[in-house]
């Protein structure tokens, strides 16, 4: 473009996502931003962004979000003004619940229709989406474009990730201004690059509690891995032979094959270390539901605890402590490596060993569960079957109620799970998912499988984006599909607590595998269960986006037991 001819809207916005190095933007077209897709067809597929047509703006969002998980940068969505930006509220509010960096963009009528019953109009946009955002900008004139973006990529990068939003009024999309005019800069030039550096103080207070400990326990939570912090982990646990556990949202942030890994938030080891640790190390984790809200019996109050998060709202918000520091998991980790290379390395703690055979007595357990040939398939069965299959590399979706427990409880026991390559809705428990983190995950590493194991419940949600699958022709996306005909974890409820008055919890025994043929994809339907591992292999083999309907029994998971325990004293 000449620097002197006048370009539109929908240019000035496209060069400045271009300026941030957006690739993908996920969503459907609407006609209040016209002058944005056409920018991207005129020139901006050269540059290298494009967008991604979606069947529904709800999968939409769940795309940029696994895109952001994936790739540690911030994904990006749209919809059109009205109904386009309610249905991206679903997705927005689940990335905003596990603190994923989203940007929403969406127009809003034109300003001489403001406040009025025109189609689609006199929706409070930002009122609607402030709940599930951090920050969230209107742009009404043409040259505040630049500005808005930069603002909006300082919030979303900054802190604690979350979703922001961009409303941008359809007037600016058609103005137009001079090339020349514009101030597009790069983000070293309006936003800090690094981290700032934790207290000196602070780092050797942390040390001398560490050192002082006779059973301390580091808790690895999704900051770990938003730092991208996981190698300076793994060095000062087996420095300090400290055993970790990861909260769910953490998952990868520690190898299991350190000598120091005890497992995620479920299981008897990381039960016993909770209980009975007497100094605790937390890193990037907010203690919500997965780490049990940080209460007792799970923890204790007399428990030192060293919080480390880079929002200070979340330091000590559910369980008391003795150090708080606002910081970057990264910066934490980095300065109190140094300080512990001035120590003696600790050599193998009993408190370690102790932890680690109960960990293998618990494995073992779910292992004998897990070679039941019975039909229909045992859901560990399906678990185990899918990650000795997966590759090294996989990104792992999981998706859905009951079927989670399972997959969860095993997710360290087979293969290893590197970092960003777990994907799990966990803060809001949303549903629906696993389609749409399949495409974005997809996009984001394409020589990368990607597999989805998922309830019958939660696949339907968002099903009609297997035929965006088939659009964009995904290889090697697989989505395993634990068919009990059920919503069951809420029917675990009504065996356990309401004596089996099962209501609006049984589901149609649909073939998903026909379903997915009918959309492009390779689909098939297993009994069996040695039938689920050459299945597996017909699906990376398609050539196509693949679903496998596994049948399943219906069961109720340990967790869930424990979970429903406290209302069976339930009365008619």
């Amino acid at each position: 473009m000449s620097e002197n001819k006048l370009i539109h809207g929908g240019d000035v916005l496209i060069k400045c996502l271009l300026k941030e190095n957006v690739k993908y933007m996920f969503g459907i077209i609407g006609g209040h931003f016209l002058p944005m897709f056409d920018a991207i067809h005129k020139w901006g597929r050269e540059q290298g962004i494009n967008t991604v047509m979606f069947r529904h703006e709800q999968a939409a969002a769940h795309a940029a979000d696994a895109y952001a998980r994936v790739t540690n940068t911030p994904g990006v969505c749209f919809g059109t003004v009205g109904p386009g930006a309610l249905h991206l509220v679903p997705g927005i509010g689940a990335a905003w619940s596990d603190n994923i960096p989203v940007i929403a963009i969406i127009p809003q009528v034109n300003s001489q229709q403001e406040d009025s019953f025109v189609l689609q109009g006199n929706l409070d946009q930002i009122t609607l989406f402030k709940p599930i955002t951090k920050y969230q900008k209107t742009v009404r004139n043409i040259e505040e474009i630049p500005d808005a973006v930069q603002k909006i990529f300082r919030e979303v990068t900054g802190g604690r990730p979350q979703p922001v939003l961009l409303e941008i009024v359809a007037d600016v999309y058609f103005q137009k201004i001079k090339e020349n005019k514009l101030a597009i800069i790069s983000s070293d030039q309006y936003r800090a690059m690094a981290k700032p550096s934790v207290n000196e103080d602070l780092i050797k207070k942390s040390l001398e509690l560490l050192l002082s400990a006779e059973k301390p326990l580091i808790v690895s939570g999704g900051g770990v891995l938003r730092a991208e912090a996981w190698d300076e982990l793994q060095e000062l646990a087996e420095y300090l032979q400290i055993p970790v556990m990861t909260s769910i949202m953490g998952v990868g942030s520690l190898s299991n094959q350190s000598s120091c890994f005890l497992g995620t938030s479920i299981g008897s080891a990381t039960y016993q270390a909770t209980t009975r640790a007497d100094v605790i190390l937390a890193l990037g984790t907010k203690f919500s539901h997965t780490l049990f809200l940080g209460k007792a019996p799970v923890w204790r109050d007399t428990q030192k605890m060293i919080h480390v998060d880079i929002d200070p709202s979340i330091i000590g918000r559910s369980k008391p402590i003795t150090l708080g520091i606002v910081a970057d998991c990264k910066q934490f980790l980095t300065q109190i490596l140094e300080e512990v290379k001035k120590t003696k390395k600790i050599e193998k703690r009993e408190w370690l060993k102790t932890l680690l055979a109960e960990k293998q007595k618990s494995q073992s357990v779910y292992t004998r569960k897990a070679s039941n040939d019975n039909m229909p398939i045992v859901p560990q069965r399906l678990v185990k079957e899918v990650y000795d299959f997966i590759d090294d590399d996989a990104i792992l979706i999981n998706d859905g109620g009951d079927i989670t427990y399972y997959a969860l409880e095993a997710i360290n026991m087979y293969k290893e799970r590197k970092p960003l390559s777990t994907l799990q809705a966990i803060g809001m428990g949303h549903l629906g998912t696993s389609v749409g983190y399949g495409i974005g995950a997809k996009l984001a590493k394409p020589d990368t499988q990607v597999i989805s194991i998922s309830g019958d419940g939660s696949f339907m949600i968002n099903i009609q984006d297997l035929e965006t699958a088939v659009r964009l022709g995904l290889k090697n996306l697989i989505f395993v599909i634990a068919n009990n005909a059920c919503w069951g974890n809420i029917k675990c409820g009504q065996k356990l607590v309401f004596k089996e008055r099962y209501i609006d919890v049984d589901l149609p025994d649909c073939d998903y595998g026909k379903i997915a043929e009918s959309f492009g994809c390779y689909g098939e339907e297993v009994t069996d269960p040695n039938e689920i591992t050459p299945a597996l292999k017909r699906a990376k083999n398609s050539g196509k986006p693949a679903v496998i309907d596994v049948k399943t029994k219906f069961e109720i998971p340990d967790l869930v037991k424990l979970e429903w325990a406290g209302a069976k004293n339930f009365t008619d």
